[in-house]
């Protein structure tokens, strides 16, 4: 391939999303109700999965409600 001067192009593979079972949806506890009477009363997080050059990453930010 050198010598004819021939190069291999490697495409990224498009995202496919998860296509497993469902786990179980968490209750709402928090209601839509934010606001929180005293520091560390109510947390949440989330996880997000990104898979960038055939690695996967993930970020998970936690907010506290004030």
């Amino acid at each position: 391939m050198k010598e004819l001067g021939l190069k291999c192009i490697v495409r990224m593979k498009k995202y496919k999303t998860y296509t497993g079972t469902v786990g179980k949806i968490a209750p709402n506890i928090l209601d839509r109700q934010f606001t929180a009477e005293a520091p560390n009363e109510k947390w949440t997080t989330d996880i997000s999965e990104f898979k960038l050059f055939g690695e996967k990453l993930y970020v998970s930010p936690v907010l506290e409600f004030i």
